[in-house]
């Protein structure tokens, strides 16, 4: 992803979580970048293949975390 995707993706899910400390960061995956809330790792944030400016956030909640 490049760095204005990244920004915009990023205001997007703080607005839309209403969460501060939301950052996401590079990878050196392309097509991807991580996900974190403070130095809290949450998912992972994909560029859509199938759709043009469209992005798929995935999120995995492990019982241990529940």
């Amino acid at each position: 992803m490049t760095p204005a995707e990244i920004t915009k993706v990023q205001d997007y899910l703080t607005r839309t979580f209403g969460t501060k400390g939301l950052e996401i960061k590079a990878r050196k995956q392309k097509d991807s970048a991580e996900v974190f809330i403070g130095e809290e790792f949450v998912g992972v944030v994909y560029v859509d293949e199938d759709e043009e400016g469209s992005y798929l956030f995935e999120m995995a909640i492990l019982k241990e975390d529940l």
